[in-house]
């Protein structure tokens, strides 16, 4: 096979005609384990891979606390995130992989993101522009941690980096962690042990002989076509294996107990690792997006980092059918060379033409296009909770619900019956007589009590199948006592949640919460339903997940009692609302 030219897995584009593509011409050459200093005298390790043959090329930086020496393994793990070398290198991109101080070898301490990390990542750009190899032009590679140190690298004005790439981001380290003030527990504490038991291996182990097998094996195209269609949830399996490794106490257990119990809200800790604001004054230009399953991590951060950039006229944003992320991460490379060529190289791709977000409609199976998002097409239109749990336009008769949250510490009484209370609540719609399509932020506008002073919210939305299989569109969660709304920013289908302001709840009390669900899109076909659910644990048995990610367990035992007078806003495109024929 040539040069670049193998197969890559996942989908590779939004849907867009380029032209006056890099070729893949040249060799490529690594150089391992380099040395890059940092402003205070800590020095950071890359692995550096070169076209052969080219005196200058511009490079592409990927940066984050996983091991640099597994990103061109094709293994299928959530940290094998960098991009694929052998698809840039050839068509004339010279790609750095770095390991974060802490990290992979690299000197210091790794601090998750903060403003020293922010440091290193502008010093690791500029060293980078200086280097004989590099042409001064500097852009970035990889998902998620890799997309984050983006958005970081970024805010930070290095003068060399000219675009950025940053495919399945977060802005914000707090909103990974904390989920409108529930804990992220089943990704945090396992993703940190992970770090931290990836990082007590050393360069021969990673660069071993057993290493190389089983590249070698992963490589081979049978098995590599099987890895195409692994996503998130392969992520979150493998961090469970992962976590058993011993790692050290100093950074990762300190930094786990930090994130997930002394800084709850949104505090000066949280404040050093979120970039929002600094965004406002980013100029490069920006590639954002992420894919529609993706809601419990990088989807939302995705949509407020678009929001950050208003201001930014070279901001473009692709949302990627669900399951468009695979592990390893090779999808969108054929995109990202067309913004690349475009930026770095000045060559007319035509990765600027047209409306600046794409996104592609589960259910119709096409692609649409917008200017701004939500839509400008898209209206808010009303869904009642009613009191017979059907989800519908009309309320019908007043009246409530209600469901028992019972933590797994609260016994019932020995040898009785069970609650006479469900620990959910469900309201489906009947089936849609003609189809339904909806893109933009959806919200639960919910009218309860509550028998104690705080709970837990979730709810989750479903696309319900003839058959009555239901697949997850998208979640919300909120802790009760931060309900308050930042009524200057919020929209309708679109509240925006103050982070660091609990106020308990009255017991008994009737209280409205807008509970922000993730935007998406999804057309509902004919004969299809939605579901929404609505709980306070999903640790619970069938537990109302997306992609089988949980919360810590919070709130004591509560009676929690829905009105009819509820609403789910779903952003509607069209005329239809999927009841006329």
């Amino acid at each position: 096979m040539d040069k670049g030219q193998r197969r890559l897995n996942g989908i590779q584009t939004s849907g867009r005609e380029f032209r006056d593509l890099s070729e893949p011409v040249y060799e490529m050459a690594a150089s391992i384990n380099v040395e890059v200093p940092m402003r205070d005298g800590t020095t950071l390790l890359a692995d550096i891979y070169r076209p052969e043959g080219v005196g200058a090329a511009p490079a592409l930086v990927s940066f984050s606390p996983y091991p640099r020496q597994i990103q061109n393994t094709r293994a299928p793990l959530g940290f094998v995130e960098a991009g694929s070398s052998d698809f840039f290198v050839p068509r004339g991109y010279v790609h750095v992989i770095v390991n974060a101080r802490g990290t992979g070898g690299s000197g210091g301490t790794w601090s998750l993101l903060d403003s020293t990390e922010r440091n290193d990542l502008h010093d690791t750009i500029e060293w980078v522009a200086a280097q004989r190899w590099c042409a001064g032009a500097v852009g970035m590679l990889g998902i998620s941690y890799f997309a984050m140190a983006q958005l970081a690298a970024a805010v930070t004005a290095p003068r060399a980096l000219k675009a950025v790439f940053p495919f399945g981001t977060n802005e914000s380290v707090f909103d990974v962690v904390w989920h409108n003030g529930l804990l992220s527990e089943s990704f945090i504490g396992p993703w940190i042990a992970a770090v931290g038991g990836l990082g007590s291996k050393d360069d021969g182990f990673w660069r071993g002989r057993a290493l190389r097998i089983l590249t070698g094996i992963l490589s081979a195209a049978p098995v590599h076509r099987r890895l195409a269609h692994l996503n998130g949830e392969a992520m979150a399996s493998a961090l469970k294996s992962v976590m058993r490794a011993r790692h050290p106490q100093e950074p990762f257990g300190r930094l786990w107990r930090q994130a997930t119990i002394e800084h709850p809200v949104h505090d000066d800790f949280w404040a050093d690792r979120d970039v929002t604001k600094a965004l406002a004054q980013v100029r490069i230009p920006v590639y954002l997006g992420c894919d529609w399953d993706n809601s419990i991590m990088h989807l939302p951060g995705t949509f407020s980092t678009w929001e950050a950039l208003r201001h930014n006229p070279n901001v473009r944003m692709t949302l990627l059918p669900p399951g468009g992320l695979n592990w390893p991460w090779e999808s969108m490379h054929i995109e990202a060379l067309a913004w690349y060529d475009h930026w770095l190289k000045g060559r007319d791709t035509g990765i600027i033409d047209g409306p600046p977000i794409r996104y592609h409609l589960p259910g119709a199976d096409d692609w649409r296009t917008a200017a701004e998002w939500p839509p400008a097409e898209s209206a808010i239109v009303d869904y009642a909770l009613r009191a017979d749990g059907v989800l519908a336009r009309e309320e019908g008769e007043p009246g409530t619900r209600a469901y028992l949250f019972q933590p797994p510490y609260v016994e019932s009484l020995p040898n009785a019956n069970p609650p006479d209370l469900p620990d959910r609540l469900i309201w489906e719609t009947e089936p849609f007589s003609s189809a339904l399509e909806f893109a933009g932020h959806l919200e639960l506008a919910l009218d309860a009590t509550i028998t104690t002073s705080d709970t837990a919210w979730i709810t989750v939305l479903y696309d319900v199948a003839p058959d009555g299989t239901g697949t997850p569109i998208t979640g919300g969660w909120l802790r009760a006592a931060l309900r308050e709304i930042d009524e200057s920013s919020s929209t309708p289908g679109h509240p925006v949640l103050p982070r660091t302001t609990p106020t308990l709840v009255h017991a008994g009390e009737p209280t409205t919460y807008r509970i922000p669900l993730v935007a998406n899109a999804r057309r509902l076909r004919v004969g299809h339903r939605l579901r929404l659910v609505l709980t306070s644990s999903d640790r619970i048995d069938d537990a109302p997940t997306i992609l089988g990610f949980r919360h810590g367990q919070f709130g004591a035992a509560s009676v929690n009692t829905v009105g009819s007078s509820s609403r789910l806003r779903l952003p509607v495109l069209g005329e239809g609302d999927g009841t006329r024929p």
